[in-house]
């Protein structure tokens, strides 16, 4: 009877045993699990900004030719004739037809009020349209610039300045940021008697500047006046900021 017992107890115990080891096994990764996904008790939070300079490889101009008239059809011919020679000029400049593109063709009325008939009629029309252009070689700007206008292209925009691709000279800010906030993340840490743990959270907003030169003229009225040339200044695309800032919460320990 003592001997029954004894067993009944040792595999009681063997039991007992088992069960700890699998609640073990089973709820202590659950158990890390769940306290890994609760948000720190103690955490930092810093901003810092990080910077790059870098000159703009790339510009953008628009222009336009506009004709004013009473024959919508003659006005079209006349525009498709002053564009086509503005076109064959950018291919001799080596500009890839890629980097062309129409951005508006617009023929609009234009109306007069007749007080008698108490009605509004249409005394003309206005005939607009207007390409974009991308230029990589800048030393070609003025160039273009200049030599549009004795072609029949009466309204020259902005150039814009940019990049091709943003993408690395962001990248280079942003590590540039990240180290920023680290070292002071660490600093006011240390200064408060913790120490620096895992990263909580990253927010970030970069900005990359897109500087215009205003180039506005109107080499001809659009009314049949002479198209003249215009002279054009040394273009200089400079150089820019393109910044980025970012927000870590750090948690402490």
């Amino acid at each position: 009877m003592n001997e029954s017992k004894l067993w009944f107890w040792i595999l009681l115990d063997v039991l007992i045993a088992a069960v700890i080891i699998a609640i073990m096994g089973i709820g202590l990764p659950v158990a890390v699990r769940y306290e890994a996904s609760l948000a720190p008790a103690r955490t930092i939070t810093v901003s810092a900004q990080g910077k790059t300079t870098a000159t703009p490889d790339l510009a953008e101009i628009t222009f336009s030719v506009v004709s004013t008239g009473q024959n919508p059809q003659s006005m079209q011919t006349t525009n498709t004739g002053k564009m086509n020679a503005a076109l064959q000029f950018l291919a001799s400049q080596n500009i890839a037809t890629s980097d062309i593109t129409t951005t508006g063709y617009d023929l609009e009325p234009a109306y007069n009020y007749d007080n008698t008939t108490q009605r509004n009629y249409i005394t003309g029309y206005t005939l607009t349209q207007t390409v974009t252009v991308k230029i990589h070689d800048l030393t070609n700007v003025a160039t273009v610039l200049g030599g549009l206008a004795p072609l029949g292209v009466n309204q020259i925009g902005g150039v814009d300045f940019t990049f091709n691709n943003t993408d690395e000279f962001v990248a280079v800010a942003r590590a540039d940021a990240m180290n920023k906030a680290e070292a002071k993340a660490i600093q006011m840490a240390s200064e408060g008697g913790a120490w620096l743990g895992t990263v909580v959270n990253i927010s970030e907003n970069s900005y990359v500047p897109q500087p215009v030169l205003r180039y506005n003229t109107m080499a001809s009225s659009g009314m049949g006046a002479p198209t003249v040339a215009i002279s054009t200044p040394d273009i200089q695309p400079g150089s820019q900021d393109i910044t980025d800032n970012v927000t870590i919460t750090y948690a402490l320990r």
